[in-house]
Order: structure tokens, then sequence, then C-alpha cells
């Protein structure tokens, strides 16, 4: 990025924020303080009213607006991508609101970036996304976040018959395991909780703003609720099983070894079972080599299924 361009994206930065200081700068653009502070009095100089604040930080002139900026046509294929991926990892809530974002971009757009964005667009696919319930709106619990919202909303839990009413303080929204978590504080267990958004139903965001709670940090709530994965093994795997050790288990290799007839990975997992349970989908392109216990449980979940098939033999339609 050249100067020029730096300056004002860092305009943009300011433009952006309320109020920011130099070491949020330069942890944003990658920069050393000392670099920010030269690039901050540059934009002074310039006539960019940025006014400072001792010990709090930078901000524009309250009223100052820049001028319209053109999208570059590498910008335009960044957001022709994430719409690809609201799409999958979203709801129409949430995409419906991407693609109203993308075709205000593509109309500000030159006729020849249009036509370059539409043959983008159409060597674009992701795979589909699995079928799940109807789920909680994620545009309306994004509104509640940003908005400090209270909400209220009935919960389905893991093994309830019937769900129970909640009303919780939003604080992160989090994807993993093909799904989207709402955690936030339950005024019912008096304790942070992760909700599981397809299992909320009937939500509704209340008109009561609460104060955030000064003693959470989303990244810390992940690392220390997320159990690490401390047990590790070692299993060998034929040559056309490997991609998919890379593709499906990917969190968890701790290193690879190729070797005569396969690859040795050591993986790391939370729980033998799961482990254990996806690896036998593997059939006879994967061998464990250690540790001793996880063959016997490979063993003793195979003999049952062979078991279970031997006897169940099904019946013809």
């Amino acid at each position: 990025m050249n100067r020029v361009d730096r300056l004002l994206a860092q305009i943009l930065f300011l433009q952006s924020r309320r109020v920011v200081t130099a070491g949020e700068m330069a942890g944003h653009f990658g920069l050393s303080v000392r670099t920010i502070y030269r690039d901050l009095a540059a934009l002074g100089e310039a006539g960019v009213p940025i006014v400072a604040e001792a010990g709090v930080g930078y901000a524009l002139r309250r009223g100052y607006l820049l001028p319209p900026v053109n999208f570059t046509p590498g910008e335009a294929d960044a957001l022709a991508v994430g719409g690809l991926l609201v799409e999958r990892f979203t709801d129409d809530s949430v995409a419906t609101q991407m693609r109203s974002a993308v075709a205000k971009v593509r109309a500000v757009l030159s006729r020849g970036d249009q036509d370059r964005l539409l043959r983008l667009e159409r060597a674009l696919a992701t795979t589909a996304s699995p079928p799940h319930p109807a789920q909680a709106s994620l545009d309306l619990i994004q509104r509640a976040l940003a908005g400090r919202q209270v909400l209220q909303f009935r919960y389905q839990g893991a093994g309830r018959h019937e769900p129970e009413p909640r009303t919780a303080e939003p604080h992160g929204l989090i994807h993993y395991l093909e799904r989207w978590h709402l955690i936030a504080w339950c005024r019912l267990r008096r304790a942070y909780r992760d909700f599981r958004t397809d299992r909320m139903s009937k939500v509704l965001a209340t008109r009561e703003n609460f104060i955030p709670r000064p003693d959470f940090d989303l990244a810390t709530f992940m690392r220390e609720t997320m159990p690490a994965p401390t047990l590790k093994a070692r299993v060998t795997f034929a040559p056309l099983a490997a991609d998919r050790v890379k593709r499906e288990w990917w969190q968890g290799i701790v290193d690879e070894k190729p070797v005569e007839g396969g690859t040795v990975f050591t993986l790391a997992a939370v729980e033998w079972e799961r482990l254990a349970g996806w690896l036998l989908s593997f059939g006879t392109a994967a061998t464990v080599l250690e540790p001793a216990d996880l063959r016997k449980r490979l063993v003793a979940a195979g003999t049952a299924a062979a078991n279970h098939h031997k006897m169940n033999p099904g019946k013809a339609s």
C-alpha cells in the first residue's frame, strides 16, 4: 500500500470510530506508533481536522465527512466472495442484507467493473449448507448485540421435552461446529451461557438496554470454556486419505510425516470417542500406531457395529 492509499485508509478508519488511540491504529495497519504519529501530523497539515485528546486518543472533528470514495476492483471482488460466504454460513435475515449491500456496490461501479464482478460471481461456488432446523434471526441477534438490548426467547435445551423461557444479555456470537452460538448472560442461571441459535425460538429484542459486564471478553470466554485437545494419537493414513485428514481434522493436526505407504499424523483430540468414531469411517485406510487404548476402542466399536448388522439384517420393503 503506497502512502497516499495508507493516509486515505487512516481517514476512513478515524471516520468509522468515535475515538481511537495511536496504538490501536498501529495494530490495525501493522505500523509502528511512530509512523502513525507522522501520518496523523501529515493529515493535519493537509487540512484534515483531527482532534487529539490527551490520554484518550484521536478523532475527526464532528461534522467532517470524506467525499464518497469509489471501490477498487479488488475491494468489489472481496465483497463478492464475502457475500458468498454469508450465504453459506448465515441465514436469510443476514443474507438478504448482504445481497442489498453488494447491489449498492455494483451500482456505483463502472460498466466494465460491473461485467467483471458478474463474471467472478458466476465462477464462485461453495458446497450446499447442511439442512438446519429453523433458527432465530441472526440479523435480530446482531442488532441486539450492537444496541445492547436484552433478549427474551424460548430455549430448547438438550434432553428437555419443552423449551424454557429465557431472558439474556447478549455479549457475543460465535460460529463453530456448523452452528451459530449466542454467548449471553442468562438472568435465569445468573451466569454466562452458550445458546445454540437453532434451539432458540420466539426471540424478542426488548426495549431494555443493559450495561456490558466489564469482566467479559469473548476471546477469553472461548479459550476458557472450549476444552483444549490434550489427548494425542499417532495414526498412519493411506496416501489417498491424507487430504481428507487435512480437510476434516485440520485443527487437531500436531505433526505429519511422510512414510513409505502413506503419512503418519499426530492428532490431538478432546476425547477418544469422537476421534475413534471418525477413524472408523476410514476403514482400512487408517492404522492407529499409538496409544493402545485407542486401538482397543476401535476394535470394540467395530466389533459392536459388525455384530449389530449381523443380528439386524433388516427387511426389504
